[in-house]
């Protein structure tokens, strides 16, 4: 997945979810940021931030905050991008999920089931999948965890794999590490949890818990390779 039109800037502050104030050129501007999570380990007044300049002249802020810098680590905060880049990864068949051995016959983002709304839906010749794509922004020691924050909807998605693996889907929760050269993924227990409790009896269950990290640059996101999940 790549940018256009990206700018370097300071972060000042950050008054509410879904905008902040950055320093460009020496220019203070009002920016879209892309994810509504708390990023407080990441958003330090005078960090250096990445951001992408819209073209278009209707928007009320020119500027989308999609990067930040924490220490020597470049780390892609877009909440909106990892379905992209997951379903770019298997549409050219640069990732191998465990237990899917066979080509993907089918592929759609986004499919309904019962109550929920998972992020990929594929088939193979003998296999119906549903997969449930979390970014991960979070890092201490080059751990990475998820979630920076209580999410009740992501333990609601887990419950429903569950169901669905039971209906004999095969199914997925894809955490993507939104950086690269990670230590492993754990589920940040003393945030949410319940949803670390979920994950266990997904895995039990019979669902695939599977994390992979990327190659990250002011332009681009990439999916890398696998990264070890610890529950």
């Amino acid at each position: 997945m790549k940018y256009n039109k990206i700018v370097k800037g300071k972060f000042i502050e950050r008054p509410n979810r879904f905008i902040a104030y950055c320093d460009i050129d020496g220019k203070v501007e009002k920016v879209h940021v892309k994810n509504t999570g708390r990023c407080k380990e990441l958003l330090i007044e005078g960090c250096t931030v990445y951001l992408e300049e819209s073209d278009n002249p209707n928007r009320k802020t020119k500027y989308s905050l999609v990067s930040v810098e924490k220490g020597k680590r470049l780390i892609n905060m877009d909440s909106q991008i990892p379905n992209k880049v997951v379903y770019e990864a298997l549409e050219k068949g640069l990732i191998q999920l465990p237990g899917l051995n066979e080509e993907i016959t089918y592929i759609k983002p986004e499919q309904k089931y019962h109550d929920s709304r998972f992020d990929i839906y594929l088939e193979t010749k003998n296999k119906k999948v549903f997969i449930e794509i979390k970014g991960v922004t979070l890092e201490e020691n080059s751990v990475v965890m998820f979630p920076d924050a209580k999410t009740e909807r992501g333990v609601k998605h887990i419950n429903e794999l569950i169901k669905a693996k039971d209906d004999g889907y095969e199914c997925y929760i894809f955490f993507l590490v939104q950086m690269d050269n990670v230590k492993y993924f754990t589920p940040n227990k003393k945030m949410h949890f319940e949803l670390w409790e979920a994950l266990k009896r997904a895995r039990e269950k019979g669902v695939n818990i599977v994390s992979y990290d990327c190659n990250v640059d002011k332009e681009s996101i990439v999916i890398k390779e696998a990264v070890e999940v610890i529950l």
